[in-house]
């Protein structure tokens, strides 16, 4: 049984959704029933968190088994927990540790905090609540009190609020670093941990400030990118959309950081905190540049005088097209307020993206197409619309192979989404695993449970088999 309601969605959402996950060809396959349900497990599975912690180790400073006995280490001090670690078969610098939980005997208490959806997500994969996160707080919390932490859903709640009775999800205990008089004083802006979470219905270790220069957090299907995008030493790699880095900086490591990495985002805040991931990292090849990625492509033919964007044609051996999308993969998730409209306001821009994507690609290159995302449109409809669009570009077959093939609607032969990987979290039953039932467990089930029970997420791949200028012989 789940825990959480399935992810709350305005009602046009999720038709959208639904018209997309029950599309004819959809229907006729499996059967109308067996669609809806398999539609309707999705959407509860989104408010959950994934089964599985997934950590990148940076290979560049460290080896995987120096980062998995350290990490071993580290539990012991968090509460004595006592988990596996395990290095995943088929992405070598990958660690996975399980998540204990729901817990459902932790008892609440009376006094309460209420906490932003977005820090309710994070508390459910092993954050402590930080203070700029609390919403409201009962009137009598004082440092040091055990208290309940609940997530405001739906953003009803307001600040400095005494008291909540709006929809609100319990997620633990924990106790609190400050008072209320403290939180919302408005004396001056607080940051830094304001509950440090004790008994969280999910049990996962918090990773602040845990071996910052040897690991990166990621969810497995974002760390399946680089592997299947497959840089070598000494190529010139771009990165159109690469906030916050984590994919640029896994791409570098995998170079042995020889050869050039570009990191292209807009948003000056967001190229800093690639600089300084790749800092912390140690990785030198990495040049990162504020600029719009719908604008990173020079028309003309002049030689290049700038080694920033934007580019010549054809000046890249790879490219990553990690697309900025809905986000409607992202777990745990239990409510979206976006409208339909925002929704669908992905499509063009990722359209504009990868024409940009195709024009820098060298022919005999390889473009990665990826977003974090469930929708057929911002999917398999978009690769539908490149191999159309760009005679020159071919699907290709993907290494390492984790998630399942593409799905059906947009007009793709079998062989072509046989070629896609679409990572569905409704592929498995919800878990709900206790320190015993992983004691019994064979490292072969877990790594299986983990491929499946992760964020949704979608990988394309295409090689550019001739120069974009080249006409196609037959037309």
């Amino acid at each position: 049984m789940p825990v959480f309601p399935k992810i709350s969605l305005r009602p046009e959402v999720e038709k959208y959704l639904k018209d997309g996950f029950m599309n004819k060809e959809v229907v006729n396959t499996l059967g109308k029933a067996a669609a809806e349900r398999k539609f309707e497990t999705l959407l509860k599975h989104l408010s959950h968190p994934p089964s599985f912690t997934t950590v990148r180790v940076n290979t560049h400073l460290t080896s995987v088994q120096h980062v998995k006995t350290l990490l071993l280490d580290e539990f012991q001090k968090f509460n004595g927990l006592s988990v596996p670690v395990l290095q995943h078969p088929d992405l070598e610098d990958v660690l996975l540790i399980p998540v204990i939980g729901p817990r459902k005997n932790i008892k609440k208490q009376q006094c309460e905090a209420v906490v932003g959806a977005q820090c309710g997500n994070a508390v459910l994969r092993g954050a402590h609540v930080y203070v700029p996160g609390i919403v409201s707080a009962s009137s009598f919390m004082k440092a040091g009190d055990v208290i309940s932490v609940y997530s405001d859903i739906k953003g009803k709640c307001k600040k400095g609020a005494r008291e909540f009775d709006g929809t609100k999800v319990f997620l633990g205990n924990g106790i609190s670093a400050r008072s209320r008089k403290e939180i919302f004083s408005g004396l001056c802006e607080l940051k830094g941990i304001g509950i440090r979470m004790t008994e969280p219905i999910y049990l996962s270790p918090s990773f602040d400030n845990v071996l910052p220069g040897y690991l990166f957090l990621q969810n497995l299907p974002s760390a399946v990118v680089a592997h299947v995008l497959h840089p070598q030493p000494g190529e010139r790699v771009l990165d159109l959309c690469a906030a916050p880095g984590g994919k640029a900086t896994h791409i570098a490591a995998l170079m042995h950081d020889q050869g050039e990495v570009i990191a292209l985002d807009k948003i000056p805040n967001k190229v800093e905190k690639i600089k300084q991931n790749a800092l912390l990292l140690g990785l030198n090849s990495i040049k990162a540049f504020c600029f719009d990625g719908t604008k990173a492509h020079k028309h003309d033919m002049t030689e290049d005088t700038q080694e920033g964007p934007p580019f010549s044609p054809e000046s890249f051996d790879r490219i990553l097209l990690d697309a900025p999308c809905s986000g409607m993969g992202q777990r745990p998730n239990m409510a979206c307020t976006w409208t339909l409209k925002e929704v669908m306001s992905y499509q063009p821009l990722q359209r504009k993206l990868f024409s940009v994507a195709a024009q820098l690609l060298k022919p005999g290159g390889m473009l990665v197409y990826s977003t974090c995302t469930i929708t057929l449109a911002e999917n398999e409809e978009q690769v539908a619309w490149a191999l159309s669009t760009f005679p020159c570009l071919q699907l290709q077959p993907q290494e390492p192979r984790i998630g399942e093939e593409g799905m059906m609607g947009a007009g793709l032969s079998l062989e072509q989404l046989r070629q896609l990987q679409r990572f569905d979290p409704s592929a498995v039953p919800l878990q709900d695993p206790d320190q015993d039932a992983l004691r019994d467990a064979t490292a072969e089930d877990m790594i299986r449970l983990a491929n499946k029970d992760c964020i949704g997420f979608f990988i394309a791949k295409f090689l550019k088999w001739k120069s974009t200028s080249e006409k196609d012989p037959q037309k």
